[in-house]
């Protein structure tokens, strides 16, 4: 459980990209659970970033999905009953929340999501399921109470993520630059060996049978996935776990992934079920070299010029924070609070076109 609420910790970040939860590893022992405490008013403010006014509700709101991501990367489907054993991590989990409604606050003055891609992702995401029910249940299990929900994340993601490219595509490296981090970090280009590795998740041996027979006989493996998998991370990126080293999955899953055969079906069972995965790629260890590390790097000192512009627009932002609001839990008998609608406007501390820093 410290590993889940050090992972709490950082997924309220700004970051746009997302790592792609995956099987789950050897679980950690729990910490204790803070008592839970009579729902409060979800009015209540727990914060304000410059003129906006941030409410409890908003708050548990994120913190359900920040500790839904977690509980799914474990291959789990989210349950609100889980939000009392990540309750030590409110108070933190806060301060980055207001963070990232700050930077929220910022990005809507200068970018905005297109209605109709909204639509788009929210159509395709619904058409991996046979039914409202199974979407609904699947929504729920990833810390959503509705699709409506689910849009205003997208709408939210869109928006940050729109606005730090903007920040981003303004910063330029040389190749003296990139060489010269390339030599400063070679370390950091020393590949471990690495698997890259797809899914399905279902409880039983009988059922992971049929479903290599459904392949054999040419069944798509991604439709499978998506419909039969009982990984909620995964399964709606058609069963998909990225990439990753060894000793980061569960024994079974992580001998497979490194000993098995390349490109073909096998199954393994592990604690939380029977394993139907396919190795797409695997790659020994090994130096990057500089080419190959070049976009890399310069994709990684654009995140960290932007960040660090970022922050400085952050600072210009008054902000208040009351974690005496967010210290003790909810019970998790209490109804979940309604999600809050994206905001028409930022306030005007915003600044609407910001210029561009000397080149994190």
């Amino acid at each position: 459980m410290k590993q889940f609420l050090l992972t709490l910790a950082l997924l309220g970040g700004v970051a746009v990209a997302q790592t792609t939860p995956a099987t789950p590893p050897a679980t950690t022992t729990p910490a204790p659970a803070t008592p839970a405490a009579p729902a409060q008013d979800p009015a209540t403010l727990v914060g304000k970033v410059g003129a906006e006014d941030i409410t409890l509700g908003e708050f548990e709101r994120a913190f359900r999905l920040a500790a839904a991501r977690v509980v799914n990367a474990q291959g789990i489907p989210f349950q609100d009953s889980f939000l009392t054993e990540f309750a030590s991590a409110r108070p933190e989990f806060l301060k980055q929340y207001l963070h990232d409604r700050a930077t929220y606050q910022l990005a809507r003055v200068n970018t905005s999501a297109d209605p109709a891609e909204l639509d788009q992702q929210l159509e395709a995401a619904r058409a991996d399921f046979k039914s409202d029910e199974e979407f609904q249940t699947a929504l729920t299990g990833t810390g959503y109470t509705d699709s409506q929900d689910l849009r205003t994340e997208l709408e939210r993601q869109a928006v940050v993520g729109g606005y730090l490219q903007t920040l981003k595509d303004r910063f330029t490296f040389g190749d003296a630059v990139v060489a010269g981090f390339y030599s400063l970090n070679k370390a950091k280009f020393t590949k471990a060996a690495e698997a890259c590795v797809k899914h399905i998740l279902v409880p039983t041996q009988a059922e992971a049978q049929t479903i290599v027979a459904d392949l054999a006989a040419g069944a798509d493996f991604a439709k499978v996935a998506a419909e039969k998998s009982q990984d909620p991370g995964s399964a709606p990126q058609g069963g998909d776990l990225g990439c990753f080293g060894p000793g980061q999955m569960v024994e079974a899953f992580d001998k497979a992934s490194f000993s098995g055969p390349v490109g073909q079906v096998q199954t393994v069972q592990s604690q939380f079920g029977w394993h139907v995965l396919v190795v797409t790629k695997r790659t020994d260890a090994g130096v990057t070299p500089l080419a190959d590390a070049a976009p890399v790097i310069r994709d990684q000192l654009g995140n960290e010029a932007a960040q660090r512009y970022l922050d400085t627009q952050i600072a210009k932002l008054k902000t208040e924070s009351y974690p005496e609001v967010v210290t003790v839990a909810p019970s998790p008998d209490a109804p979940a609070p309604d999600a809050a609608p994206a905001p028409d406007a930022a306030p005007d501390a915003a600044p609407a076109d910001p210029a561009a820093p000397p080149a994190p």
